[in-house]
């Protein structure tokens, strides 16, 4: 493997303390070299592909991604990035997206289908794989499962392998990466784990509950899949990756639990199906119950690795599963709070608001707009002067009630007001503290107030054809039951509230009533 990527493929440890310093030529000519071999990748808007999309634009590769629907990437991209459409289940649409394409990742599957999944996953691995020796790849490199392909294994897994060997016929070579359970902030199993751990205090699980696995975070998968893009290849191979632990789900809940300070009891229930199983994660997690039957179907098998090849190959030394998921719950922090919760909340596929409010991740969000005809500089004015003896603009008597009950909890109250001056991150604002602030556009409030679990409340302002749009949002990620039960108590009134607050904000923007009109 070329020796400057192999300092650069590591990341047990923070990067900046394994990478070599290089020349100010040698970057430039790695630069150089990255700018000439054009990436195609597939699944870009999924979780994996997402991630895998931004390190590939950070590090400066030319990358052209393949999408059915070019227009949900198009808040992804940034320049000299293309999205071009094309459909796997439909050749004819394929030619123009592997021109001149050194590299292909495939990272698709058919996991979400109704039925027929596995010839579907079929198809589209030939298709994908003729396109590529047709038009001259020099390689593919495919995300696939671990599994002992000797057993009889689920029809996910058995699928995932098939798709790897359909590559391999095409004639160009294929980096196969077998992987186990992913942990990171928003994926799949990571989601499973989460939502049953946070959501129940007392847990009944299957015996598929204590099958080993070899979990690995979503940093060092990265690290792998850009690794293969330089890796020395002569013909198609297959490597096997994990992290430092073989562990069971059991094993992991238990650790997310431990760092999340929460008391869990579980008990083992034999008699609990695949099938039944599946329906129970739907009422309690966000997983659906068909993917949910196919996830459960591929976690009876054990998914760990056999080949050490991976350590020969590769710079990379892999977290260990407990730092896997601090990791994953430092990011979620990170990345949720620098997401517009407008964003979060249209991908969540809402429109408007039904009793609770909306759930994003493991968050839960009420979020409400207002257009109002006037610039955006006017829209923000009452935003910038919000709290202390200027109110909420709603129900000022509630929030005082709200601070003299949280002063008798132990915590601030609303004592401290808020400065004279224009706002500043860091900022105290009564029970709140600014996290972030950006004039005449967003404020970000973070709660200090005594509460099971932590809150958020964000004012954004965008111009709009009839003005400008203010929107406001509310945010809790509940601390277990006792926060999804406070949540949900006190939701009618927060309801209320929070409507109330937004049209006072509106009705201070334009310093009049009656030319205010609630989106949601």
């Amino acid at each position: 493997m070329d020796r400057s990527l192999k300092a650069l493929t590591h990341t047990g440890r923070r990067r900046e303390q394994h990478e070599p310093a290089v020349s100010a030529s040698a970057s430039s000519r790695n630069n150089v070299q990255r700018q000439k071999r054009l990436i195609l990748l597939t699944g870009a808007s999924g979780y994996v592909g997402g991630r895998l999309l931004h390190d590939l634009q950070m590090k400066g590769y030319r990358v052209r991604c393949l999408a059915r629907q070019p227009e949900y990437l198009v808040a992804r991209i940034k320049r000299p990035t293309e999205v071009v459409q094309g459909d796997l289940l439909d050749p004819s649409s394929l030619g123009n997206a592997f021109s001149g394409v050194n590299t292909a990742f495939y990272l698709v599957h058919s996991m979400g289908s109704k039925k027929g999944f596995e010839e579907q996953d079929r198809m589209a691995a030939k298709h994908f794989g003729d396109a590529a020796r047709r038009a001259g790849v020099r390689r593919i490199i495919y995300l696939g499962g671990l599994g002992d392909e000797s057993e009889d294994l689920s029809s996910h897994l058995r699928s995932r392998h098939e798709v790897g060997r359909v590559l391999r016929l095409c004639g160009v070579p294929v980096i196969e990466l077998r992987a186990s359970i992913v942990i990171g902030s928003g994926s799949l199993s990571f989601e499973m784990v989460r939502s049953l751990t946070e959501h129940l205090p007392v847990m009944v699980h299957p015996r598929w509950v204590n099958v080993l696995s070899q979990p690995i975070a979503i940093a060092d998968l990265l690290a792998y899949l850009m690794a293969s893009i330089d890796l020395s290849l002569n013909k198609s191979m297959i490597v096997e990756i994990g992290g430092q632990d073989r562990v069971s789900y059991k094993d992991i809940m238990v650790e997310y639990a431990r760092q999340r300070g929460l008391r869990r009891i579980m008990m083992p229930l034999p008699v609990l199906t695949p099938r039944l199983s599946s329906l129970w994660l739907g009422l309690v997690t966000p997983l659906y119950a068909r993917v949910g039957r196919k996830l459960i179907d591929s976690i009876r098998h054990p998914t760990v690795v056999h080949d050490h090849s991976a350590s020969r190959l590769f710079a990379i030394r892999p977290r260990s599963m407990a730092e896997a998921i601090a990791s994953a719950l430092r990011n979620e922090d990170r990345e949720f709070a620098q997401t517009r919760w407008s964003d979060a909340l249209s991908s969540a596929g809402a429109r408007g608001l039904s009793f609770g409010g909306m759930r994003v991740g493991n968050r839960l969000v009420d979020s409400r707009e207002a257009s109002v005809p006037v610039p955006p500089h006017q829209a923000f004015e009452p935003v910038r002067a919000i709290g202390g003896k200027n109110g909420w603009y709603a129900w000022n008597l509630l929030w005082r009630l709200r601070g003299i009950l949280d002063l008798v909890a132990g915590g601030v109250g609303m004592r401290r007001s808020r400065p004279e001056r224009d706002l500043r991150v860091g900022d105290a604002l009564d029970f709140w503290r600014v996290e972030a602030y950006e004039p005449d556009r967003r404020l970000r409030l973070i709660a200090e107030m005594k509460l099971p679990g932590r809150a958020w409340l964000e004012f954004s302002v965008e111009p709009a054809p009839e003005g400008s749009r203010i929107r406001q949002t509310a945010v809790f990620h509940p601390a277990g039951i006792a926060g999804l039960l406070y949540w949900y108590s006190v939701y009618p009134l927060h309801a209320l509230v929070f409507r109330g607050m937004l049209l006072g904000l509106a009705r201070r923007a334009l310093r009049s009533e009656g030319r205010i009109r609630m989106i949601a």
